[in-house]
């Protein structure tokens, strides 16, 4: 079972912690009736903030636009489409096979 008051001070959320301590102490029947939507909430808040982060810090490298192979127009390109896609699979990584 996950520990919510330590996830939720974890996150800096003290306040949080407390209440929901002492609702657990108030009347137990109750609020783990609403522990779902506490550890749903939990998730998404750290999930969210991963993502922010990561962008946060690919802003402040200060990296080019996010590119992928799903926007990668092979038409204006000289690139052979089969040899890339085949390389972006990195199926030569598991038999250790020199693409070079």
């Amino acid at each position: 079972m996950r520990e919510l008051v330590a996830e939720l001070k974890q996150l800096r959320l003290h306040g949080m912690a407390q209440a929901w301590s002492e609702l657990l102490d108030q009347d137990a029947g109750s609020a783990e009736g609403a522990r779902w939507l506490l550890e749903h909430l939990l998730g998404a808040e750290g999930s969210d903030r991963a993502m922010r982060s990561v962008s946060y810090q690919l802003h402040a490298a200060k990296f080019p636009v996010h590119r992928d192979l799903a926007g990668f127009d092979f038409e204006v390109s000289p690139v052979d489409r089969v040899l890339v896609t085949k390389l972006a699979a990195a199926e030569f990584v598991e038999p250790a096979h020199n693409v070079v």
